[in-house]
C-alpha cells in the first residue's frame, strides 16, 4: 500500500512525541510510585510512532485503519499516564501540559484519519 501524503508529517511528529517523553521521564524522579507509571507512559506513548510506521506499511486499507485505530488508542492511553504523573512530578505541570496538548492533537488527528476512512467506505 502506497504511504499516504499527510500535511502533519505524522511520522516526525510521533517520534518527536515520543522522544518528548522519554526526555521527561530521564529527568523524573524514580521511585516505587513513579516507576510503574513511567514505565507505562513511555510504552504507550513511543507506541504511537510504533503504530504509526507500521500503518504506513499496512497491507491493505484494512489494516492501515485498524494500525490508526491503535494509534488513537495509544494517545488515550498516554494521556491517563500523563494525568498520572501530575500527582508524581506536581512541580512539573506546566511540561506535563505540553505533552499533553501534543498528545490530545495527536488523538484528534488519528480520530479523524479514522472518520475520514469510514465516511469513504
Amino acid at each position: 500500500m502506497t504511504q499516504i501524503s499527510n500535511k502533519y508529517d505524522l511520522e516526525e511528529r510521533t517520534a518527536k512525541f515520543g522522544e518528548s517523553i522519554i526526555e521527561f521521564c530521564i529527568k523524573a524522579k524514580q521511585d516505587a510510585i513513579n516507576k510503574p507509571i513511567i514505565n507505562q507512559l513511555i510504552r504507550s506513548a513511543t507506541s504511537i510512532g510504533a503504530n504509526y510506521m507500521e500503518a504506513n506499511g499496512a497491507s491493505s486499507k484494512k489494516d492501515f485503519g485498524n494500525k490508526i485505530f491503535i494509534c488513537k488508542k495509544e494517545a488515550q492511553e498516554t494521556k491517563h499516564w500523563l494525568r498520572m504523573m501530575t500527582k508524581c512530578e506536581p512541580e512539573r505541570l506546566e511540561d506535563l501540559r505540553k505533552l499533553w496538548r501534543e498528545c490530545q492533537e495527536l488523538t484528534m488527528i488519528f480520530q479523524k484519519i479514522n472518520n475520514s476512512m469510514k465516511s469513504k467506505n
